[in-house]
C-alpha cells in the first residue's frame, strides 16, 4: 500500500487510549479530525530515544503556538498497547494538549502505509515517523521520514506547513 500523501483523505480507523476515569476506550479517528484542523504524529515506539527526548517534547513545546495557528487537536500514535501509552504519557507532566493514543496491533498504522518492518531488531512491525496536518479529513501535510531519522516530521516543520 502506498503511503498517505497530499490530498489523500485521512482513513478511518479505530485507536485506544485511559480515559481520565482510568476507563480503556476506543475512538474513531474521523471522530477525532473530522470538520477540524488536526496534527497526527506517529513514532516507532513508546520510551524510545528519539521519539521521548525530541519527537514528542517538540509538540509539547509548540502547542500553544500550533493551535494559534487553528490546530484543534494534536495526536500522537505509537504502535503500542494502551497501558504502554498511559503509562508513556505520565511521563510528560506538563502535557495538557496531546493526545496519546495507542495502535496496539498496527491496524491504523498499515491503513496509512506507514508500518515499518523491524523484526530484524527484534521489535516487529512498528511505524514509521510521521507528522501529518489534516484539515476536514484533507491531508495537507505529510512530513514522512525514511528510516530511524528525525528531519522532517518535527512541530516545527509542521508549523512551517501551516
Amino acid at each position: 500500500m502506498a503511503p498517505i500523501a497530499v490530498g489523500d483523505v485521512l482513513p478511518d480507523g479505530t485507536l485506544s487510549y485511559f480515559d481520565a476515569d482510568d476507563k480503556l476506550q476506543q475512538v474513531s479517528v474521523h471522530s477525532l479530525a473530522a470538520g477540524k484542523k488536526v496534527i497526527i504524529f506517529g513514532v516507532p515506539g513508546a520510551f524510545t530515544p528519539t521519539c521521548s527526548l525530541k519527537h514528542v517534547p517538540g509538540f509539547i513545546e509548540k502547542a500553544g503556538e500550533l493551535k494559534s495557528k487553528g490546530v484543534d487537536e494534536i495526536i500522537c500514535i505509537s504502535v503500542n498497547d494502551p497501558f504502554v501509552m498511559k503509562a508513556w504519557t505520565k511521563t510528560y507532566p506538563e502535557n495538557k494538549d496531546v493526545k496519546f493514543l495507542a495502535d496496539g496491533s498496527a491496524t491504523y498504522t498499515h491503513a496509512l502505509g506507514l508500518e515499518l518492518n523491524l523484526g530484524d531488531k527484534g521489535l516487529g512491525t512498528r511505524s514509521r515517523r510521521f507528522a501529518l496536518l489534516v484539515d476536514d479529513l484533507k491531508v495537507k501535510a505529510a512530513n514522512v521520514e525514511s528510516g530511524g531519522e528525525f528531519t522532517v516530521s518535527s512541530a516545527d516543520d509542521i508549523l512551517k506547513a501551516l
